[in-house]
């Protein structure tokens, strides 16, 4: 049976044949060229940069999932993630993988939030009947992920507080309704296209994982418990931690206070609690934490590499549809329909932007909010960029990590998901503020 092309190869092709026309009619032709080389400059300067916290993650997931911790956790969500994805065996480690990734975007860490969702799609790759092709399983995960499921924006909320904005953390609730919209849209999405883009036949002898599985997520010939000294140097070194919180908490200028300044300062503790709390996790049940993570490590550079390619194919499409003129174009055009619904232009050429550019989103709603930062527009970016993803940036590195060329139905899956969310934050500020 003849497979069909991916939707993405359409929409690289469309973005940028539409790039190169509309250059030739707004006169843009030094700006594309431009735009072609240095976005491929940047995708591999962005890869390289990606080393680093992918070998540290990567490592630290290895301390975790030596000793034990990614079984743990789950088994405590297991019902749920069982009804998710009944393809992946809850035992697996591809399970504790995607549990750890969805709790890090939860929480806001996005740094740590890639290598381990990388390390899912690595465990996924194992479980794939065919290699180079989606699996049901990756396409929900990539679409969960792409509609970012954040809690707590921290992020946006720390930049309305610079700009001056009299509430900054108000624009939570509507981020929290978005984001939620956007999850289970695209949760739906997935699944209804799975049943319609059928997935290949499991190959003979694909179901035997069970011993490679008990010694990937941890089995306990090879720990070493600390002595009796050990437990007490490190439970003091916790005890230590808690006071010197509770200390920055009491000498703070708003004790206590649930304000943006506390959320910020909170953000900047999470990821060091992680590490230290996954390294003493590890530590007490015996794993040897310095060459395990070392070991885990090892993975972060050749994962790195293996992504620049895709990630050069993405940017370059990004890059020379915004030099071209094209986004503004489509903006003209949309906006008459989008502002009849009460959502302004730059509302909508945030929207546009987002799933394309992180880093252009953000700077683009930086500038709303220095300018207004107490307008309804301001308000509306935030939500935006609180409650949505860069779905081709993520689609291109995680696909990327593990080869995958035929990506199935998960773009149009996270698509659904991206335009639910834009949805749903537009109507929510309008009735919120």
């Amino acid at each position: 049976m003849r497979q069909k092309a991916s939707v993405i190869n359409i929409i690289w092709l469309s973005m940028v044949v539409l790039a190169t026309v509309t250059a030739a009619y707004t006169n843009r032709m030094d700006a594309l060229t431009k735009a072609s080389f240095e976005s491929a400059k940047d995708a591999v300067v962005l890869a390289i940069g990606l080393i680093g916290p992918m070998a540290l993650w990567l490592g630290i997931m290895k301390v975790a999932e030596t000793g034990g911790l990614m079984r743990i956790v789950a088994r405590r969500v297991r019902p749920l993630m069982v009804r998710l994805f009944p393809d992946v065996p809850p035992e697996h480690p591809a399970m504790s993988a995607m549990i750890m990734n969805m709790a890090a975007n939860a929480l806001g860490l996005g740094n740590a939030a890639t290598p381990m969702g990388i390390k899912a799609m690595q465990e996924l790759e194992k479980l794939a009947p065919e290699k180079g092709t989606a699996t049901n399983a990756m396409c929900l995960f990539l679409a969960i992920n792409t509609s970012s499921v954040t809690l707590l924006p921290l992020g946006v909320i720390t930049i309305r507080a610079a700009a001056g904005a009299t509430s900054p953390a108000s624009i939570f609730i509507p981020s929290l309704i978005a984001t939620t919209c956007s999850t289970v849209v695209a949760i739906v999405a997935a699944k209804m296209l799975a049943g319609r883009n059928m997935a290949p036949e499991p190959v003979a002898g694909q179901a035997s994982y069970e011993p490679v599985v008990e010694a990937e997520i941890g089995g306990e010939a090879e720990l070493f418990p600390p002595s009796i000294a050990g437990k007490r140097f490190i439970w003091l070194l916790v005890a230590a931690f808690v006071g010197g919180a509770i200390y920055q908490l009491a000498n703070a200028p708003e004790p206590w206070a649930f304000s943006a300044a506390s959320l910020n300062s909170l953000s900047s503790w999470l990821i060091p609690a992680l590490i230290s709390g996954l390294l003493i996790f590890g530590y007490l049940r015996g794993v040897r934490i310095y060459e395990t993570l070392t070991d885990g490590a090892k993975e972060g550079f050749t994962t790195a590499m293996r992504i620049i390619p895709f990630m050069v194919a993405i940017f370059v499409a990004i890059g020379m549809f915004r030099a071209s003129g094209a986004m503004d174009l489509l903006v003209a055009v949309l906006s008459p329909l989008t502002s009849a619904v009460g959502m302004p232009a730059e509302a909508l050429a945030m929207g546009l932007l987002r799933p394309l550019s992180g880093s252009g989103s953000f700077a683009f709603m930086s500038e709303i909010i220095q300018q207004a930062p107490d307008s309804l527009l301001s308000a509306m970016v935030s939500v935006i960029q609180g409650s949505s993803e860069t779905t081709l940036y993520v689609l291109a590195v995680y696909f990327g990590a593990i080869g995958i060329r035929r990506t199935r139905h998960a773009l149009p899956a996270a698509l659904c998901g991206e335009t639910a969310g834009l949805i749903a934050a537009v109507t929510v500020c309008n009735l919120w503020f």
